[in-house]
C-alpha cells in the first residue's frame, strides 16, 4: 500500500540575529514572511562525493530558517525528527531538497523539521571581542526552542523530539548533549558519521584561528562585506589545512566550553540520562576525504568507529540506552563505496534532488528507495520507541556497547 504523501512547509524563520550575536526568538507579532536565506557559503569540499546542490537559495545574513514536513497538521500528537545538517560547519542548508523529509514523514507518520544554521566564521569565529564562538549552536538550540513551542501544530508531539544530525550535524548533537538549556528539548538522539576527534577546538587555538581570518580582511569583521568574508575564511581554510596537513578538519568548528558557565562533565551526565541514543558510521567513510592516508579502512576505525563506541560506554555509564548501526551499503558503479553521506539518499531528498550523485554511481533510483525503505523504517522506529527493531542488510544495527 502507498504511504499517504506528506506536506512540506516553508521555509519558516525560526530566530533572528545580528552579525556575531546570538539568534533571538521571532517575535510573536512579527508576521514577514521568511527571507528563505541559507547562510553564505563556499562550495562544498564534498561536492566531488554528493555533487554539487541542484536547487538554489538566496544567501544571506537573515537565514535562520527551517522547513517542517507532516503527515497532517491535526491533533495526531506524532513523534517528531529534527534534522541538523552536516557540511563541516561551513556549507550545507537544512532547507535544501536533499534534506527534504517527504519519504521519511509518509513512512514513518513522524513530522520531519529541516534546519538552518549559520556557518563557517559567521557561526563559529572565535574572537576577542568580536564573536564568543558556537553561535551555530545555539542557532540550533533557538530552533529546538522553536520546536518545542510550534510543533503541535503541525501534528507533533514536542514531548517526543529525536534529534538527527550527520558528520559536523552529528557533532552538534553531541554538544548539545552537554548544554543545560537543551535540556528536555530533545528525548532521543541519532548520530550519523560523528568524526568525533574534530568535535570541538581548545580556545586558545579558536583564537588564534580567528586572528589568522581577521588577518585576511581588510575591514572588521563586523563590517565587513560578506564576499570579503567569504573569502578571508577560503584563505583561512587554505593556511589551516597547509598547518595540519588535514583535508578533513574545518578551519571553523565549535569551541570548548570553559568557565562556571560552561562546566561540560556534570551537564553532559546529568543531561542524557534516560536518553535514548543512536549512532554508527559507515563502512567505508574515510574515501570522502583524500589526503588522509591510503588505508580508509584503518582512517575510518580511528576516525569513527572507535571514538564513537567510547561515547557509546560513557553514555551508558551514564544512564542513556544505547543502539549502534553500521552501513555497508556500496552503489554499484560507485568508486567511493559505503563513503561519507551515502546514507542520505536513503534517509531524505528525492530522485530529483540526488539526481548525478557521483555517490550513487549507476544506481537506479528503484533500488535506492528499496534500501532506503529498510533505514528510513529504523530511523522512524527509534523515534516512536527508542529501537531501531529488526534490520536487514545492508544496515546492522546491535545494542550498544557495555559501559
Amino acid at each position: 500500500m502507498t504511504a499517504p504523501a506528506s506536506v512540506r512547509t516553508g521555509p519558516i524563520r525560526y530566530a533572528t540575529a545580528e552579525r556575531f550575536a546570538r539568534p533571538r526568538p521571532v517575535a510573536a507579532q512579527d508576521a514577514r514572511p521568511s527571507s528563505g536565506e541559507i547562510c553564505p557559503q563556499l562550495p562544498s569540499r564534498l561536492d566531488a562525493v554528493m555533487g554539487p546542490p541542484l536547487d538554489s537559495h538566496p544567501q544571506g545574513e537573515d537565514c535562520l530558517n527551517l522547513s517542517v514536513t507532516t503527515p497532517a497538521r491535526d491533533s495526531r500528537a506524532r513523534p517528531v525528527m529534527v534534522w541538523f545538517h552536516g557540511g563541516g560547519f561551513s556549507s550545507g542548508a537544512g532547507i535544501r531538497d536533499w534534506y527534504d523529509g517527504g519519504a521519511l514523514a509518509a513512512q514513518g507518520d513522524v513530522v520531519v523539521v529541516a534546519v538552518n544554521y549559520r556557518l563557517g566564521a559567521l557561526g563559529y569565529l572565535c574572537l576577542d571581542g568580536v564573536s564568543e564562538g558556537n553561535l551555530g549552536l545555539y542557532d540550533q538550540l533557538e530552533a529546538l526552542r522553536w520546536v518545542s513551542t510550534h510543533i503541535a501544530a503541525y501534528g507533533g508531539d514536542p514531548g517526543n523530539v529525536t534529534v538527527f544530525g550527520q558528520s559536523a550535524g552529528a557533532l552538534s548533537i553531541r554538544l548539545l548533549m552537554e548544554m543545560e538549556e537543551a535540556r528536555g528539548l530533545f528525548h532521543r538522539a541519532i548520530l550519523q558519521s560523528a568524526p568525533l576527534p574534530m568535535t570541538a577546538r581548545p580556545r586558545p587555538e579558536a583564537l588564534a584561528l580567528g586572528r589568522t581570518f581577521t588577518g585576511f580582511l581588510a575591514d572588521d569583521p563586523r563590517t565587513a562585506p560578506l564576499p570579503a568574508i567569504l573569502e578571508a575564511q577560503r584563505e583561512t581554510a587554505v593556511e589551516h589545512r597547509r598547518r595540519t596537513g588535514s583535508t578533513m578538519e574545518p578551519p571553523f568548528n565549535p569551541v570548548e566550553y570553559s568557565g562556571p558557565a560552561h562546566s561540560p562533565g556534570p551537564s553532559f551526565e546529568e543531561n542524557v540520562r534516560g536518553l535514548d541514543v543512536m549512532y554508527g558510521w559507515n563502512a567505508d567513510d574515510m574515501t570522502a576525504f583524500p589526503g588522509e592516508g591510503d588505508d580508509t579502512q584503518e582512517l575510518t576505525r580511528r576516525t569513527y568507529e572507535e571514538p564513537l563506541g567510547r561515547l557509546g560506554a560513557r553514555l551508558v555509564r551514564a544512564g542513556a540506552r544505547v543502539h549502534t548501526y553500521h552501513l555497508d551499503w556500496r552503489p554499484a558503479g560507485s568508486p567511493f563505496g559505503a563513503t561519507h553521506c551515502v546514507e542520505l539518499p536513503l534517509l531524505l531528498g528525492t530522485r530529483d534532488a540526488w539526481r548525478g550523485s557521483p555517490m550513487l554511481g549507476d544506481t537506479a533510483w528503484e533500488d535506492v528507495e528499496t534500501i532506503g525503505a529498510t533505514l528510513r523504517t529504523a530511523w522512524t522506529g527509534f523515534a516512536r520507541t527508542g529501537s531501531p527493531g529488526t534490520v536487514l542488510a545492508p544496515l546492522h544495527c546491535a545494542r550498544g556497547p557495555e559501559a
